[in-house]
């Protein structure tokens, strides 16, 4: 199972007010494992960055002068995205930027229905907790101490983590028994058998023994399910 992590940095709240995206980041997961495979890009944005939004992301109008427009990395982007669902933190914002962009370079939409929020996640799973990124990442142990600044990359590697403490995939590939007369060799030279030097008394005597046995023999006798062959 494919899935894609995916958060954006931009210049404002709303594309309906000219806002634009200025990072996108992307981190793929494969049955909830993360594979080590990303996808990021600084974007121009064709406008200036609000000294509002530099204080979060700390990306400035000079930093972006010399990066590509979205259109140029759109076919890059969508080739990484494929058909995977898209994990996002607060879905209906990125999407409604994603989606913008999109239409400006002639490219169909992104579906609202292909995107799993952890948000919402969140809210099923921990009723009445905090749901921003960072309550989130405290709350599972996730170190924020090179978070000085938002990023996009940093916040889906992030957002992958939350998702997965969310889901309980880092357990997906627990192995529960042994699947291979190769893998039991390796667990009994690994691993010491004990014996426990005396068996343990039995807790049940010899009178509740017989009066049990009595009790099914004459309240269900051969009716009894364990007494089948």
């Amino acid at each position: 199972m494919r899935e894609v992590v995916l958060d954006t940095e931009t210049t404002g709240l709303d594309p309906a007010d000219g806002h634009r995206i200025i990072e996108i980041g992307c981190v793929e997961l494969i049955d909830h494992i993360p594979s080590g495979m990303t996808f990021q890009a600084y974007l121009n944005p064709d406008r200036f960055v609000p000294p509002d939004s530099q204080r979060i992301h700390g990306i400035t109008d000079e930093f972006l002068a010399d990066k590509p427009f979205f259109a140029q990395k759109c076919d890059e982007l969508l080739e990484f995205l494929g058909d995977a669902p898209l994990v996002i933190h607060n879905a209906g914002f990125d999407l409604k930027f994603l989606n913008s962009e999109f239409h400006r370079a002639s490219r169909p939409p992104i579906p609202f229905s292909r995107a799993i929020d952890t948000i919402d996640i969140a809210k099923s799973k921990i009723p009445g907790a905090r749901y921003s990124l960072d309550e989130l990442c405290k709350r599972f142990g996730i170190d924020l101490s090179g978070r000085t600044k938002h990023g996009a990359l940093l916040d889906a590697e992030l957002t992958a983590r939350v998702y997965l403490e969310l889901v309980g995939g880092r357990q997906t590939k627990l192995m529960l028994g042994p699947r291979d007369a190769e893998t039991v060799a390796a667990m009994a030279d690994n691993r010491p058998i004990h014996v426990r030097p005396e068996l343990l008394p039995p807790r049940v005597s010899a009178e509740e023994i017989a009066a049990h046995e009595s009790f099914i023999a004459k309240e269900l006798g051969a009716q009894a399910v364990w007494n089948w062959r």
